[in-house]
């Protein structure tokens, strides 16, 4: 029985986008020329943010994953006892301060600003018209945390922050998208909900396209064919969405949301490539 909760507990936190974004910022530190262990030491605590914020996401959300019969819910059907997920959700941001921190000051200065601008998505930011701006900030700092523990503690260069913040925000509309209905009728109002499923399928693609091109064509040097590659697969895609979002695709259709996250999923790659180009040189 123990360890099926410990399972439970574990499913609560959002396991997949955990470590996709640990794994994402661990990947731009190795790029950046930081050694095994500052790279080790970043990774765990991006790794404990995530931890605290998918927790805290699931605290939050218990009550209305219950009225919904979310049956992927863990604390919904009852297999996770909120004060084991409460008691997790604790000790993730109580260790996420100091290995912040580790990493240098201005580096855990910007990353604990990025977790709470999460806590702050989950706590009511995200029932209102701003509710992309938590994920902004939070993406945008994202390679501020690689590069302000570096000597001389620089700031990641602008384009850099750009697509973070970009990419946040086509992550943000990729993320509501499939859930739109559910949350209207939950009395969730966000940017996505109140634009309505339609005008949300043609809108998430912009963001994503937006930082592929910031990705391409800002880094120094020539864009090169993967550069112009990616360029043209992203356009592609954002234009077969919105096409399909106009022409009124039907309301259960998983092609716009999957054909959105292969846009971002080419985002993340080209930021991971121009990864050396983080710190100056």
């Amino acid at each position: 029985m123990g360890d099926r909760r410990g399972v439970a507990v574990v499913r609560a936190c959002h396991p997949e986008p955990t470590v996709a974004v640990t794994a994402l910022v661990t990947v731009l530190a190795v790029a950046s020329g930081r050694g095994p262990a500052a790279c080790a030491l970043i990774g765990a605590a991006v790794m404990c943010g995530q931890l605290s914020v998918g927790w805290c996401n699931d605290l939050v959300d218990a009550a209305r994953d219950t009225a919904a019969a979310r049956a992927d819910k863990p604390l919904a059907t009852g297999a996770a006892p909120r004060e084991a997920v409460t008691a997790a959700a604790a000790v993730a941001l109580a260790a996420c301060v100091p290995l912040s921190l580790a990493a240098g000051r201005w580096a855990g200065a910007a990353h604990l600003t990025g977790v709470a601008a999460a806590w702050a998505y989950n706590l009511g930011v995200k029932r209102t018209a701003a509710s992309w701006v938590p994920y902004a900030l939070a993406f945008g700092l994202l390679p501020a945390f690689v590069t302000l523990g570096l000597p001389g503690r620089p700031w990641p260069p602008g384009w850099a922050m750009a697509a973070g913040a970009l990419l946040g925000v086509g992550a943000h509309f990729t993320n509501v998208l499939p859930d739109i209905d559910a949350d209207l009728a939950a009395g969730v109002r966000g940017l996505p909900q109140r634009l309505g499923r339609r005008r949300t399928r043609v809108l998430a693609p912009l963001p994503l396209l937006a930082a592929c091109a910031v990705l391409v064509l800002g880094p120094p040097g020539p864009v090169g064919r993967t550069g112009w590659a990616a360029l043209a697969l992203t356009c592609a895609l954002a234009a077969a969405t919105t096409a399909a979002a106009s022409a009124g695709a039907r309301a259960g259709s998983r092609l716009p949301f999957l054909a959105t996250l292969a846009m971002a999923v080419t985002a993340v790659g080209l930021l991971v490539l121009h990864g050396g180009s983080l710190a100056p040189a």
